[in-house]
């Protein structure tokens, strides 16, 4: 059934969203797997459009916050406000309130603003004054400008490892820009995409099945034990100063399932676990100073933990 929804989703996100096919297809697994997704890529890259079109075809409640360096925790989370007339205080919500939130920029605000997204992140809910608020559906897509550093603030390890993936938007292939000209030239405006005949939109019915597919995917000793083995072998590995967690052990398995059901199979298998390995660790890893100097990426500590581990039969 996964398999057969998402063809249809990635089919609607395909009208407002030229290529990037396997980043959309990886977006879906993120969101049917309960994770949030750090999104980077250079300014003009589709990344707000991605998000705003994702919240469309699943019909989800959409909001977006700018993240600038004056924005406070009460901007994103609300706070409650006192009324003269009924002399009682009540709620005025903050965006984080939806299903799907867009954190724009998010590496522009300081720390003490970026906390405000980390209990709701991992608990799935909002505490304000004491009082605690449950969110139902939510998700967090945020992005960030890999080559602007002027006036951003590095985001911290805790919230970094609260994202499920982080993915990298490349610049489109020639021929995918050539058919962005041709869309926009027969009308397409991606100010109004509530004028795109979205026709697709997933149900909560639909949504509960999906991940009780997701759920029943078999998972074997062996591959779990994989997992495990590339996880602890980040840890390892003498050019890095932080692997990765036990977190990244469970979004590891979790994504795999999901990638694995989307594909169609009952299964999960070694491949699956190395497609998925990069965008789940790679914002979970940080070097040592002299590798950083020596060229080395998080991507290439990953290909060499991969290399390492013994896979499976």
């Amino acid at each position: 059934m996964f398999k057969e929804v998402a063809g249809k989703l990635k089919k609607e996100l395909h009208k407002a969203i030229v290529g990037y096919d396997s980043l959309l297809e990886l977006l879906l697994v993120s969101f049917f797997s309960s994770g949030h997704v750090l999104l980077e890529g250079v300014p003009g890259t589709a990344k707000t459009l991605m998000v705003k079109a994702l919240s469309m075809v699943l019909d989800l409640e959409f909001c977006r916050i700018q993240f600038t360096p004056d924005l406070m925790p009460s901007d994103i989370v609300g706070t409650n406000i006192f009324d003269l007339d009924t002399r009682k205080f009540y709620l005025k919500k903050g965006p984080i309130f939806t299903n799907l939130l867009l954190a724009d920029e998010i590496n522009r605000a300081p720390p003490k603003t970026q906390a405000a997204l980390l209990e709701a992140m991992e608990e799935r809910q909002v505490t304000i004054d004491g009082v605690s608020y449950p969110l139902s559906e939510f998700m967090v897509c945020a992005t960030q400008n890999p080559v602007e550093y002027e006036g951003t603030y590095p985001l911290p390890e805790a919230q970094l490892d609260r994202f499920m993936m982080k993915l990298l938007i490349p610049y489109p292939e020639a021929s995918e820009e050539n058919e962005i000209l041709h869309l926009y030239h027969h009308g397409f405006d991606a100010h109004r995409l509530d004028e795109v005949n979205f026709e697709h939109k997933t149900s909560k019915e639909e949504l509960s099945r999906i991940r009780e597919e997701i759920f029943h995917t078999t998972v074997n000793p062996e591959v779990i034990t994989y997992i495990t083995d590339v996880i602890r072998a980040t840890r390892k590995s003498p050019h890095v100063m932080l692997g990765a967690s036990p977190r990244a052990s469970v979004m590891l398995l979790l994504t795999s399932k999901s990638f694995a059901a989307m594909q169609g199979e009952t299964f999960v298998t070694p491949d699956v676990v190395k497609m998925v390995a990069f965008p789940v660790l790679r914002h979970r890893i940080i070097l040592k100073p002299e590798a950083e100097i020596e060229g080395m990426t998080p991507d290439s500590i990953i290909e060499e933990c991969l290399e390492t581990v013994e896979v499976p039969r």
